[in-house]
């Protein structure tokens, strides 16, 4: 456990490697700021690098890679991981942002949805595939992030892009509501993941909960708390 670490003992300007537990509502930025500002007061420092591997929706939880000093330079290795997710998606609904941060926009019936045509749809998503990103997602176009332009109503075209679903695993069906376990590769919105599964049930979905659980060989179950990490720093 990252918990079991001795924190003095690490020298945060060389460089290091902190597994956090990001909590819902936290976006991966404010984690970052967190950790930056505990750690320029316990140092006595002016300055000191601090960044993230893979943004986290506000919404998500889960694992969030965090390096310091010298050891940012890994950033974009760790970026380029397999990541793994849990989460919960609704069919019936759809929402612009394809996730429980914007309101309901669209209900379909679901009576018709039956396990064995969730199963069958799923499969369309398996192994290399084109995904298109959401329009409330910080990919930036014409240097603007795609979710500012989103939010004054403005649609944009949107490339698709190759992403990688390695698994996509339903683990309980329990309508409107479907459990999933994904692993994926870079640059994969589970948000557009959920909102495709419902067009391709001739339906809507949108994602509900989401965790990430993995990136490569690093697991949540070896992540800090973040409130516990925080007062270690202090």
């Amino acid at each position: 456990m990252e918990e079991d670490l001795h924190l003095e003992d690490i020298d945060f300007l060389k460089g290091t490697c902190l597994l956090v537990d990001k909590p819902k509502g936290w976006t991966s930025f404010d984690v970052v700021n967190k950790i930056r500002y505990r750690l320029k007061h316990k140092l006595g420092v002016k300055k000191i690098k601090v960044g993230h591997a893979g943004t986290l929706d506000p919404m998500a939880t889960g694992l969030l890679i965090i390096c310091t000093g010298k050891f940012t330079k890994k950033l974009t290795d760790y970026q380029g991981l397999t990541k793994e997710y849990t989460g919960s998606i609704r069919i019936g609904a759809t929402t612009p942002s394809y996730d429980a941060e914007t309101e309901i926009d669209a209900t379909f019936p679901i009576e018709n949805i039956t396990p064995e045509a969730i199963e069958t749809a799923k499969k369309q998503f398996e192994g290399e595939i084109e995904q298109i990103p959401p329009m409330f997602s910080a990919i930036k176009v014409n240097g603007q992030p795609l979710y500012k332009r989103a939010r004054k109503g403005e649609k944009i075209a949107i490339k698709p892009r190759k992403v990688t679903i390695f698994d996509f695993d339903i683990k309980n069906i329990n309508l409107p509501n479907i459990d999933f376990h994904v692993k994926c590769s870079k640059g994969t919105y589970i948000r557009s993941l959920a909102h495709d599964l419902g067009k391709a049930l001739g339906n809507g979905a949108h994602l509900t909960a989401l965790r990430r659980t993995a990136v490569g060989d690093f697991r949540i179950e070896d992540a800090w708390n973040l409130e516990k990490l925080i007062k270690r720093l202090d």
